[in-house]
C-alpha cells in the first residue's frame, strides 16, 4: 500500500469516527425530544417549569421540575465551592513551586481520584462524611446535600487541578521570566501573571468539572436522599435530576406510562440546561482568551 493510499484510509477512518459521533449525538437528542414531546402532550410545559412540587410517583401527581433543578444546582454549587479553590491551589503549587520529581509523583496520584467508582464515593459520603458532619452540625439529616456536595467536590478536584496545571505550564516561559525581571515575587507572578495568562485553560477545566458534577448520579443517589424539595438548605435531604432518573429506571414504574415519561422530560431539561451553561462558559472563555492574547 502506497503512502497516498494509507493517508486516504486514515482520512476515511477519521471521517467515519466523526460521523458516528455526530449521529450518536443526534440520536440522543432525537430520543429525548420525541419522548419529551409525548410527555408534554399530557402535561403543560408551564406547569412543568413553574410548579414548585415534583410528585409524579404519588397519588396527587405534580410535575414541577424546580425542586429537582434546585437540588442539582445546590449539590453542584457545593462541589465547585470545594473543588475550585483546592484544585486551583494544587495546580499553582505543582506548576510554580513543586520540584519536578514531586510533581511527577503527585499529579498521577491526584488523577487516580477520577478513576475511583462513584458508588465508592457515595458510600464514603454516607458512612464517613455525614457522621463527621453530625458531630459539627447535630441538626443535619442522615441524607443531605452537604455531604454529597463535599464528596462530589473531592471527586472533581482532578479535573480542575490537572487541566489547570497543564494550562499554567503551557504559558510561555518568557512571560514568567519577564515578571521576575521586573522584580515580582513568585507569589505575585503566580497569581497576577500566570493565572490570568492561563485563564482560558482554567475556565475549560471549570466547565469540565461543572459538567461532571451536574451529571453525577451515584453520589447524590446514595448520600443526598430522594426527597424533591425546593430549598437552598444543604442540611436536609434533596433529590437531583439524575437521582430521580435512577429512581424511576429501577423498574417499578410501568414502561410507557406518564410517570415513566417523566425521566425523558427530566433528561431533556438537564440537557438543555447544561447546553446553555456550557455555551455561556465557552463564550466567557473566548472573551478571556481575546483579552490576554
Amino acid at each position: 500500500m502506497t503512502q497516498k493510499n494509507k493517508e486516504v484510509c486514515i482520512e476515511l477512518v477519521l471521517k467515519l469516527s466523526g460521523t458516528i459521533t455526530v449521529l450518536t449525538t443526534f440520536g440522543i437528542i432525537w430520543v429525548l425530544f420525541s419522548e419529551s414531546f409525548s410527555f408534554f402532550k399530557e402535561v403543560s410545559i408551564v406547569e412543568f417549569l413553574t410548579d414548585n412540587q415534583w410528585t409524579p410517583l404519588f397519588a396527587n401527581k405534580r410535575f414541577g421540575i424546580m425542586p429537582l433543578i434546585s437540588g442539582t444546582l445546590l449539590t453542584t454549587a457545593i462541589a465547585l465551592t470545594v473543588a475550585l479553590p483546592l484544585g486551583l491551589s494544587i495546580a499553582i503549587y505543582l506548576s510554580e513551586y513543586a520540584p519536578k520529581r514531586l510533581r511527577l509523583i503527585v499529579k498521577p496520584l491526584l488523577e487516580m481520584l477520577a478513576s475511583i467508582p462513584t458508588v465508592v464515593y457515595g458510600f464514603f459520603a454516607l458512612m464517613i462524611v455525614t457522621p463527621f458532619l453530625k458531630t459539627i452540625l447535630p441538626n443535619i439529616s442522615g441524607f443531605n446535600a452537604l455531604s454529597a456536595g463535599i464528596v462530589m467536590g473531592i471527586m472533581i478536584i482532578p479535573f480542575i487541578s490537572s487541566m489547570s496545571e497543564d494550562a499554567l505550564r503551557s504559558v510561555p516561559k518568557s512571560i514568567r521570566e519577564a515578571s521576575y525581571g521586573i522584580g515580582a515575587t513568585r507569589l505575585q507572578t503566580s497569581f497576577r501573571v500566570m493565572v490570568p495568562a492561563a485563564s482560558s485553560g482554567i475556565i475549560v477545566s471549570v466547565i469540565l468539572a461543572f459538567s461532571r458534577a451536574i451529571g453525577e448520579t451515584m453520589i447524590v443517589a446514595i448520600a443526598a436522599g430522594q426527597q424533591p424539595r425546593l430549598t437552598l438548605n444543604p442540611l436536609v435531604p434533596i433529590e437531583t435530576i439524575t437521582a430521580y432518573i435512577v429512581q424511576v429506571s429501577l423498574g417499578d414504574v410501568p414502561h410507557g406510562s406518564l410517570e415513566y415519561k417523566t425521566i425523558f422530560a427530566a433528561g431533556m431539561t438537564l440537557f438543555v440546561f447544561t447546553f446553555i451553561l456550557n455555551n455561556i462558559a465557552f463564550w466567557v472563555r473566548k472573551k478571556f482568551r481575546e483579552e490576554y492574547e
